[in-house]
């Protein structure tokens, strides 16, 4: 973490190849329609992706994770900060499990552990 205005707690690993769908949740915790993004970087507290369409600060999302080795769904989690970027837009994403000792999973806890760990292996 070089950037002292950086507020993450840990550092987060490059994971492009990881496939992530994004669903805003809407009311009755229904999802709307899911958008393919491309993930930029994760660990086990949030994520950084690339997104089609903006995506308003504090939506509150569900998130699909599919890669080689690692599959996990309806992650719960809400947007920090939505920015143009590229050609699209990135959106800071935080997992809502560790937001909130109510929302605290630990399944979830050990499958974003899992995914931050595969990751992790491949930027040392």
């Amino acid at each position: 973490m070089s950037n002292a205005s950086d507020r993450r707690i840990k550092e987060r690993f490059p994971a492009t190849c990881l496939k992530v769908q994004l669903s805003e949740r809407g009311f009755f915790g229904r999802g709307k329609h899911p958008t393919s993004v491309t993930c930029l970087d994760i660990n086990r507290y949030g994520l950084a992706v690339l997104s089609p369409r903006p995506v308003e600060s504090d939506a509150r999302l569900y998130l699909d994770f599919e890669g080689k080795y690692i599959s996990h769904s309806r992650v719960a989690a809400r947007v920090v900060r939505c920015q143009p970027y590229q050609a699209g837009y990135r959106v800071s994403i935080q997992f809502s499990y560790c937001l909130d000792k109510n929302s605290y999973s630990r399944a979830v806890d050990n499958a974003l552990s899992r995914i931050e760990g595969f990751y992790n292996r491949f930027a040392s």
